[in-house]
C-alpha cells in the first residue's frame, strides 16, 4: 500500500484522488500513519461485507469505547 505525507496529500490533492481510486492509499503526519483514502466503491464493497457479518463484539463489553 502507497504512503503519502500529509503534505503531499494536501498540495497534490488531485493527484490523492487519482491513486486513491486504483488502491487504498495511507496519509503520514509526522511520518506516522494517521488515516487510509479509499475509492468510494472500495467502502461500499467494505461495507457490505461488514452488513452481512454476525453482530460479533457489538454488544458493549471490553471492546466497547468509553
Amino acid at each position: 500500500m502507497r504512503t503519502l505525507s500529509a503534505k503531499e496529500a494536501k498540495y497534490g490533492f488531485g493527484r490523492l484522488i487519482d491513486l486513491a481510486r486504483t488502491e487504498p492509499l495511507i496519509v503520514a503526519k509526522h511520518g506516522r500513519p494517521v488515516v487510509v483514502v479509499m475509492a468510494f466503491e472500495e467502502f461500499d464493497r467494505l461495507k457490505a461485507i461488514e452488513a452481512r457479518k454476525p453482530a460479533m463484539g457489538r454488544g458493549g463489553g471490553a471492546q466497547g469505547k468509553g
